[in-house]
Order: C-alpha cells, then structure tokens, then sequence
C-alpha cells in the first residue's frame, strides 16, 4: 500500500514538472515572438474593425439606396411591364442597372432574380439562364423559384435533359409544399414527354405519398393512371 502511494506521489510529481516544462517552454517562445505575435494580433483586429467599418458605413447606407432605387422597377414588374423593370423608365434605375451599381449587395442579388424572370417572359432565354445562375439562391422559396425558372428557359430551348436536371434541383432545394410538388409535377410532365413513364410515375407518387393535400395532390391521381397505363 505504501508503495503504491509512493508510486501515485512520484508520478504526481513528475506530472507538475511536464506542466512546468510546457510553461516554461511556452513562455519562451511567447517572449522570442513576441513581436510577431503582437503584430499577427494587430492586423487580426484591423481587418476586423475595417470589416465592421465598411459594412456599417458603406454596405449598410449602399443598401438602403439600392433598396429604394429598385422600388420603381418592382413595380413595373409587378405591372407586367418587363423591359421598364428591366431597363428603367429614364427616371427610375431598372434591375440592370441595380445590378451594375450596387453590386455586392442584397438588392443586387435580387435584383438578379428578376431580371432573370423578366427575361424568361421576354423570351430572352439564355440571358435569363445567366442571371438566375449568378444569383444566390439562399431563400427556400426564391430558390427553388429560380432553379424552376431556369429549368423552364432550357425547356424553351427543347433541352429537355437541362431542363428536368434543373426541376429536379428546384424540387430538392429545401422541400416545401410549396415549390417541391410544383417541381415535381414539370419533371414528371417531362419525363412523359420523354417516354420515360417509370421515372414520371415515381414523380408523381412521391407527391401523392408526401404532399396529398396541395393543390398538385389533390389532382394527382389522373397523372399516376396515365404514367401507369403508359408504362405497361
């Protein structure tokens, strides 16, 4: 027992002096860097200050301009006057415009998405494939909206390989009984356009089995009889 405890003291002691040493150690390399440390110390709070500088006093202010600038150009969206909200009416900025002056950002970003919308309207497809890709597709709605836009555009084009890749990313972006089975239901069309009734029918069952009760659920039924019937 005694030597037990001896043992338990000596490895007690042992463990203080590696603690001492690791100190000692650290101490010492702190005291021959301690100019580099202090200067590594010292950029790190600049480009922090100079990040929460530029966001207050420029992002910030560049915002809400951007914001009231593209209410003109929502507007004549909303209107259905697509290439106003495009291109601006001689007063007011269109969503190009917003685009070109405030990029980096929210209002930019959406102002993306509209004109990517207002492009597909237009028939302007591939310019509107290039602005919805470039935005960024954070929202679960707006997402999922442009993902199923670009794949309407790739449809325009008879692409229809695009098209179904670009629905079915629509249906998977952050699933909603909003968009998902709205998706679901175009890549399923087209999967039947396609000949490939396997594939539509499995797209039209997963709306049936995971969103019944939506406006696509509801009348589901008759597409799962026609993909089925075309199928065998």
């Amino acid at each position: 027992m005694k030597e037990k405890k001896n043992k338990k003291k000596e490895q007690g002691e042992k463990n203080i002096v590696a603690v001492e040493e690791a100190l000692s150690k650290s101490e010492q390399f702190i005291e021959r860097n301690q100019n580099y440390l202090i200067g590594i110390v010292t950029v790190i709070v600049l480009l922090i200050a100079g990040y929460m500088g530029y966001t207050r006093f420029i992002l910030e202010p560049r915002e809400q301009e951007a914001r009231e600038e593209m209410y003109m150009a929502e507007q004549h969206f909303e209107r259905d006057s697509m290439r106003l909200a495009l291109e601006g009416d001689g007063t007011n900025l269109g969503f190009l415009d917003i685009i070109a002056d405030y990029r980096m950002t929210k209002s930019a970003n959406l102002a993306r998405y509209y004109a990517g919308i207002a492009l597909l309207n237009l028939g302007e497809y591939e310019e509107a494939i290039d602005h919805l890709k470039k935005f960024r597709r954070r929202d679960q709605i707006l997402g999922a909206m442009a993902l199923g836009a670009i794949g309407d555009a790739y449809l325009e084009f008879e692409d229809t390989r695009n098209a179904l890749r670009y629905y079915e990313r629509a249906a998977g972006h952050q699933p909603n009984s909003l968009t998902t089975p709205a998706f679901l239901m175009k890549a399923g069309m087209v999967y039947e356009m396609k000949g490939r009734y396997g594939d539509a029918l499995e797209a039209y069952q997963k709306i049936k089995d995971e969103y019944p009760n939506t406006n696509e659920g509801r009348n589901i039924e008759r597409f799962i009889a026609r993909a089925r019937t075309a199928a065998n």
